[in-house]
């Protein structure tokens, strides 16, 4: 509804002159289309303020600039045709009742030329809209003129000019109606034109050539009788007036026509196709049609009397010689040996020219050649041979075909491996090039023998023969195809190496043709392509595989590189499974990684490509992703080798149907690779090194989030602990990265009913994981671990102790003295919760219980330090209650610690000087105990040991 709101209340008139002035920019064809759009619903209600006069103004500037400007600005067809259609329905919305006569006929005019510019981009229906409009038109101008005319000279006048209107508009909706299949309608339209055609006999030609087109048109659609009607007409409507049409128009109709009776197959049709082509032949004489005569009596079985009464009549039309011979080989093709040799030997009698004479004896032995009857021809080409040594040489031409001809047989006996036959054929050809050393074509026919000797395993011919071809022609690919396949035979790995690159130099430097011989069916890369075949026939899969890898270079048909990846590997994967570890076994790895990425580079271009092929591109794309997978397993000990590898395996995996083992190998590859990028980060050497690995690593994490979400749908993976893994690789990423979103992505992860103790213990970890610092999030990890292992019965005492361990260690982490006053109260409600633990539970590990009673000291201490002496008497206590626990070692430290608190407790009571040197040494004897046996794994070991 935009468009008609801009129409509505934009200036008629302006969108016009912007139409108008826009000329050949970019916007022509966008407003154009605009325009449509919006006439299509537009009445004349809808432009009430706009004057009919201003209306018709607008719509004559429209029609005249699109038909003057039409070619100059390049509309096409159908950009024409609307801009015919939006000036027409302006046109026609001012009122056609109250029109004047002139504008009546404009109108019609209109109406007429836009049906006709429909018609033409091939929208049938719409253009009998306007053709209806048009008809209609002229009946109510038939109507006008009838009712203004007073005499009977301007009434004539008048209905011929209606008259021819309506000629017109029947001969547009026959062509409509054939372009819809409605034949009857059709037929009816050209009928009523042709009982026009009595008042009108200047359309007579028009007619004609329209009812030609349509046979023509309704011809290529198969439809015989439909086009043998149209073709019928056109004849006859060209009988009507033969001097508006040609005699050769005429004839070139019926020909059609006959040819159109021929293809119906059928008897009926027989005669009906000999009488046309009779009356062609009478209406104009041509050879097509003495030719088609021919035809036509062959598909009726005439009889070889008969035939060669028809072939005496082309002799006495003083036919060609050359359209003689066409007729005896047409005869000799259909199986009339008897009446072509017969017709043959009356032609050699007719043209007596010597060159004439030459040309029937060539004819004659090609023809003895294709009917194997060899030793008639020999003695023909014999005489041949002497006359053009001794006598009269032949003509260039005459040479050619003679070498055409002993080509032509050579290549058939070589095709059905008679190569000795060939060979022989070749040497008559040879004794033509004596007096002509620098033809060309010489170098192929040695290319041709060589070929042939090579087959028949001579050698040493086969290498003269070439030898003398390469002096010539060196830079020829076939002469070096030749080279190649007698070093292959010899064995001579070497020379055949080279010439492989020889072979891929000269089909980059520039395609070649090698037109008359049986290699010009090769096309540039099949040469490599035959190499390899005859390479690995031979045994020698080195130069094939550097043939392989040519082909897959040089070749720009991604089916054909395909074909040679999947050749290169197979023929190198059997030599990788047997090699050791070494320099030479990493390259060949590399070699088949880069063929693998190629193959991903050809499937990505194919996918995009005709659909059909589908199930054969999804093959291959499958049968390559599972030898990157078993590739990427026998690198396990090259890590960043098995990413690749896994990599090309998933992105090759993305052209195969999904099903759950897909998404299973899927979410390993993506896996391995987010691993190993993140092994790799923790070891880079500088800042810019570790952020690329890590993020590379964030990128595979993602993806592999979405693969196991999808496959999480296909059953139960409850025993899988890949979305743990994903959870800890992306967290590890963004706390080393210092991420933006890492507390966005906490969030999710707190809120997650299911995350397990040892998923927040290795959080806890990491998040302290240099240059990772984050302690706050350690600790809430460690505290939501500490939750669960409360709640798990029976409580798992060692891990619990643990994990304190870790949790005081945060809070106070480099040492007593620097643990803020703000954190006491947490550190004494753990240390509670501890000490409740360890009064309730057994097993809790002695050293543990020794660490807390000698961490609760130390803090006592340092509130003694800082003058809180009721504090440090109550860390004290706390730590009195650990000792209370001890077993073994509670002998070691029960008397030091007691005498220890009842010093401070004496000190306290005395109000001694609590901070003279004598008390400070006598308090922290028990601060720094010497060894602390309740040691854990560094930050960075546990973190890597859990991943």
């Amino acid at each position: 509804m935009d468009d008609f709101v801009d129409l509505c209340f934009m200036d008629f008139k302006e969108i016009v002159k912007t139409l108008i002035i826009t000329g050949d920019s970019w916007r022509l064809h966008e407003i154009i289309d605009r325009f449509f759009r919006s006439i299509s619903i537009v009445n004349r209600e809808s432009l009430a303020e706009i004057q009919n006069i201003q209306i018709e103004e607008i719509a004559v500037n429209l029609w005249n600039w699109t038909v003057t400007k039409r070619i100059e600005l390049s509309v096409n067809e159908s950009q024409t045709a609307k801009l015919c259609h939006i000036a027409c329905k302006l046109v026609c919305m001012y009122g056609i009742s109250v029109s004047s006569e002139e504008a009546i006929q404009r109108q019609t005019l209109m109406n007429m030329k836009t049906g006709k510019e429909w018609l033409d981009t091939g929208n049938a229906p719409i253009a009998d809209e306007f053709f209806q409009a048009a008809m209609a038109g002229l009946e109510k101008l038939y109507v006008k003129l009838i009712q203004s005319c007073y005499t009977e000279a301007n009434l004539t006048m008048h209905k011929i000019t209606v008259e021819k209107g309506v000629f017109h508009v029947l001969s547009f909706q026959a062509e409509s109606a054939v372009a819809q299949g409605d034949f009857q309608k059709a037929s009816m339209c050209i009928l009523r034109c042709k009982d026009m055609l009595m008042r009108l006999p200047e359309m007579t030609e028009y007619l004609h050539v329209l009812c030609y087109n349509l046979g023509v048109e309704t011809g290529k659609q198969n439809k015989w009788k439909e086009s043998s009607f149209w073709l019928s007409q056109s004849y006859e409507i060209g009988k009507m007036d033969k001097d508006s049409v040609e005699p050769e128009m005429l004839a070139k109709a019926l020909r059609l026509l006959a040819t159109v009776y021929l293809a119906c197959d059928d008897e009926e049709y027989y005669n009906k196709a000999l009488i046309a082509v009779l009356l062609a032949n009478k209406e104009h004489l041509d050879p097509a049609g003495l030719f088609l005569k021919m035809r036509v009596l062959m598909k009726g079985k005439t009889c070889n009397g008969e035939l060669l009464e028809a072939v005496m009549e082309i002799l006495h039309l003083a036919m060609p010689l050359e359209f003689c011979l066409s007729i005896t080989q047409f005869l000799i093709d259909n199986k009339r040996d008897s009446v072509g040799f017969c017709f043959l030997r009356i032609i050699s009698d007719h043209f007596k020219l010597a060159e004439d004479s030459r040309k029937v004896l060539l004819f004659y032995i090609d023809i003895l050649l294709q009917k194997d009857q060899d030793l008639i021809a020999e003695e023909k080409i014999k005489e041949i041979l002497i006359g053009h040594q001794t006598r009269s040489q032949l003509t260039r031409d005459l040479v050619n075909w003679l070498h055409n001809i002993l080509w032509g047989k050579a290549t058939r006996s070589f095709k059905v491996q008679n190569y000795t036959d060939a060979l022989h054929w070749y040497c008559y050809s040879l004794k033509l090039y004596k007096c002509d050393q620098e033809d060309l074509d010489l170098v192929k026919l040695k290319r041709n023998m060589a070929s042939c000797y090579l087959h028949l395993k001579q050698l040493d011919k086969a290498k003269e023969a070439v030898t003398e071809a390469e002096q010539q022609d060196p830079t020829n690919i076939f002469t070096q195809f030749c080279i190649f396949k007698i070093a292959v035979m010899e064995g001579n790995s070497d020379r055949a190496l080279q010439i492989v690159g020889t072979l891929k130099k000269l089909l980059i430097d520039e395609k070649r043709d090698d037109d008359g011989l049986f290699e010009s069916e090769v096309s540039p890369t099949k040469i490599l392509r035959l190499a390899i075949q005859f390479a690995l026939q031979n045994g020698q899969q080195f130069v094939a595989g550097k043939a392989l890898e040519y082909l897959s270079q040089l070749s720009e048909d991604p089916e054909e590189v395909l074909g040679a990846l999947k050749c290169l590997v197979r023929i190198i994967l059997p030599q990788v499974s047997h090699m050791p570890e070494s320099e030479n076994k990493k390259k060949v790895m590399d070699r088949l990684l880069t063929y693998l990425n190629t193959a991903l580079l050809k499937f990505s271009q194919r996918f995009d490509e005709d659909p059909s092929a589908l199930d054969s591109r999804v093959n291959g794309a499958n049968w390559f992703r599972k030898i990157a997978w078993n590739l990427a397993l026998q690198s396990e000990k090259d890590r960043e080798t098995m990413k690749k590898f896994f990599m090309v395996s998933y992105k090759l995996s993305l052209f195969c149907p999904s099903d759950q083992g897909l998404l299973i190998a899927q979410k390993t590859c993506l896996l391995v690779a987010a691993a190993v990028d993140l092994e790799q980060g923790r070891k880079a050497s500088t800042t810019y090194e570790q952020t690329r690995l890590l993020r590379m690593s964030l990128e595979q994490t993602q993806k592999c989030k979405i693969v196991w979400n999808l496959l999480k749908q296909t059953g139960d993976f409850s025993g899988d602990d890949c979305g743990a893994m994903l959870l800890l690789y992306e967290f590890e990423i963004k706390t080393k990265t210092n991420d933006p979103s890492l507390y966005s992505f906490l969030e999710s992860v707190w809120r997650r009913p299911d995350i397990e103790g040892r998923t927040l213990e290795t959080m806890a970890l990491l998040a302290m994981d240099k240059p990772a610092h984050y302690p706050t999030i350690a600790r809430k990890a460690l505290k939501k671990l500490l939750l669960i292992l409360k709640k798990k019965e029976p409580i798992d005492v060692l891990k619990y102790s643990e994990c304190m361990r870790n949790l005081i260690n945060l809070l106070v982490s480099d040492g007593v003295s620097n643990t803020v006053l703000y954190s006491l109260k947490e550190i004494w409600g753990h240390l509670k919760s501890a000490l409740s633990l360890i009064s309730q539970t057994e097993g809790y590990p002695e050293e543990e219980i020794l660490w807390l009673m000698i961490k609760s000291w130390n803090i006592g201490i340092l509130m003694y330090s800082r003058n809180k002496y009721e504090s440090a008497q109550r860390w004290a206590g706390l730590a009195l209650d650990f000792l209370g626990h001890l077993g073994s070692l509670k002998t070691n430290y029960e008397a030091k610690v007691n005498l220890l608190y009842v010093n401070l407790m004496e000190a306290l009571d005395k109000g001694w000087e609590l901070r003279s040197a004598e008390m400070a040494e006598r308090l922290s004897t028990l601060a720094a105990p010497p060894e602390d046996p309740g040691s854990v794994p560094s930050t960075q070991t546990a973190a890597h040991n859990r991943l």
